[in-house]
């Protein structure tokens, strides 16, 4: 009995050190956006700017409106990857939509490997941009919510388009 909870414990342990090690090793950006519009539109908005902005062969001038990557998109969840041009760090993003009263999206960027807590804002501004290049900024019912403990940067985020 004192060996499986041993060994019960350890395993525990092990689990939390990785997780708290790996948790070390990326700079994490969330935020929640509600809109008064379906959320089927505001997929559609999303998918189609990151399309907009996919890899091109020369992001010289095009400063972060390029490098993002659409990975899947289907009901209510997308997910995508942006390389930032200054930084070429590479954020793997996510966007899960909930549909009630209005459209709930939560959106989500790691970089792995980047524990910068500033981290230039490259993550919040992999998802911000987006919603700005498609306008959804200005869409009925925008709200946004977010704050620098759950998203590094984002107190301090100046996110240009060029």
């Amino acid at each position: 009995m004192n060996l499986r909870l041993l060994v019960v414990t350890s395993a525990v342990l092990l689990g939390a050190t990785l997780t708290i090690s790996l948790a070390d090793r990326t700079a994490q950006c969330k935020v929640k956006w509600l809109f008064d519009i379906s959320c089927q539109l505001v997929q559609e908005k999303l998918v189609n700017q990151i399309k907009a902005w996919q890899i091109r062969q020369s992001c010289l001038y095009a400063g972060e409106k390029c490098s993002y990557e659409l990975v899947a998109s289907v009901p209510y969840l997308i997910t995508a990857t942006h390389t930032s041009s200054t930084t070429k760090k590479v954020s793997d993003l996510q966007f899960l939509l909930e549909q009630s009263t209005v459209c709930k999206v939560t959106g989500e960027a790691v970089s792995e490997f980047s524990k910068d807590p500033a981290d230039n804002s490259t993550n919040y501004c992999s998802l911000q941009n987006l919603m700005d290049g498609s306008n959804l900024i200005n869409a009925e019912g925008y709200k946004q919510f977010s704050n620098k403990w759950i998203c590094s940067g984002f107190d301090t985020a100046n996110c240009t388009l060029t």
